[in-house]
């Protein structure tokens, strides 16, 4: 009997909290680990455009797995976790150095690291399965995942490195976020803004050594997007992205895990299909944001400008099927009679569409010119609504003429 069989015979916290069988239990465990640490710490790199990074660093684990194999002599997790985090980071910092020393463009310098790292640690696998030592069985784990393979004490070295990262975040976090937003300002209140990158770049780097193990190094990017892409969807400040990624990582680590193992499945692609599907339902059903809803609400704008277009011209000739269904419309709410005149309602209705215009008219030109408690997007259609009643008396005293 192995190693895992003989631990998953015995009885275990982790098995025992959780009320399920110890394989399962752990790799439950491990994924909520990494979908909490990559929810976290991915954010970093995907709001800094450097997604790609994260994929780069996946791929330069595999020769750091097998250096680090190849100086033990054995399968030590914490070991070969240690050689995974050192060629990450290398492969990071050379990524970075290529691209400021030299004229080529940042995707161009991921993808050569990227290539030459994981071409090495193909290598360095391949050299290490036609040798003799029986012990190299299972490093390809580390480039395709095998969450199955976790043990107990597996998911405690990941839970340390993510509670050590996820406390970095917490004591350095408006640091950071100055820096990711606007490096040249944190540069000029004292900040230092390359060791600031040089963080962020290590915590990816850690999100990436926790995960290789559950999802591997190809998917791995994946974890790193997908929670971020979710959550921006959802939330505008980033101390809300922050916490929604980590949720929603969670969420999809946990839900792909169970469904992995229920349906004797490969944890690390039933994850990342979880997180998958989770992204794209965000992307089309996001309230204000989603695909679907910005179509609803630029259709109903269409429709108010082709109500508008009828009612200050109720007589202009009737043109295409689009034109008669508004007129139906208008004259069902009782704005239109049934000989195409305006009736006293859409009278006024017209003349509030016209103080809707001037007011838009007044917007164009003095916009600039007007005070604003903060940023602030005006909406053609109720400009009123959108920019507040100050600013509304503002625009009329400036298109009057008359002094603010």
């Amino acid at each position: 009997m192995d190693g895992v069989s003989e631990l998953a015979s015995e009885p275990s916290m982790l098995s025992t909290a959780l009320g399920l069988p110890y394989t399962d239990a752990v790799v439950i465990a491990g994924a909520l680990v990494l979908g909490i640490t990559s929810g976290v710490l991915g954010a970093f790199a995907v709001l800094r455009r450097r997604s790609l990074v994260g994929d780069a660093v996946a791929h330069a684990t595999l020769p750091g797995v097998c250096v680090a194999f190849l100086v033990a002599g054995m399968k030590d997790v914490p070991g070969l976790l240690l050689g995974a985090a050192i060629a990450g980071l290398v492969a990071a910092l050379l990524m970075v150095g290529i691209e400021r020393a030299s004229r080529i463009r940042p995707d161009a310098a991921i993808g050569v690291v990227l290539s030459g790292f994981f071409a090495f640690g193909v290598v360095l696998l391949t050299h290490l399965s036609n040798s003799s030592d029986a012990d190299q069985a299972g490093l390809e784990n580390y480039l395709f995942g095998q969450a199955a393979g976790l043990l107990e004490r597996d998911v405690a070295v990941m839970a340390g490195l993510a509670a050590s990262a996820l406390l970095v975040v917490g004591v350095l976090r408006r640091a950071l976020t100055t820096t990711l937003f606007d490096p040249a300002y944190a540069g000029a209140i004292g900040l230092p803004v390359r060791a600031l990158e040089t963080v962020m770049t290590a915590l990816l780097v850690v999100a990436v050594v926790i995960g290789v193990r559950v999802v591997g190094a190809i998917l791995m990017v994946a974890m790193l997007v997908v929670p971020t892409v979710t959550a921006r969807q959802l939330a505008d400040r980033f101390p809300r992205v922050l916490v929604l990624a980590g949720l929603i990582g969670a969420a999809v680590g946990v839900t792909g895990a169970l469904t992995a193992t229920r349906g004797q499945l490969p944890t690390g692609p039933v994850v990342v299909l979880t997180g998958f599907t989770v992204a794209v339902a965000a992307l089309l059903l996001a309230p204000g944001r989603g695909v679907l809803w910005q179509a609803r609400r630029l259709a109903a704008r269409r429709r108010t400008v082709r109500r508008d277009a009828v009612l200050t011209q109720p007589d202009a000739p009737v043109s295409g099927l689009r034109d008669r269904l508004v007129r139906a419309g208008l004259r069902r709410r009782g704005l239109l009679a049934a000989d195409g005149t305006l009736t006293a309602a859409g009278r006024a209705a017209a003349a509030e569409t016209a103080e809707r215009r001037a007011l838009w008219t007044a917007w164009l030109e003095h916009g600039p010119s007007i005070r604003l408690p903060d940023a602030r997007e005006p909406d053609p259609t109720d400009l009123r609504g959108s920019l507040g009643d100050d600013a509304v008396a503002q625009l009329r005293a400036l298109a009057a003429g008359a002094p603010r």
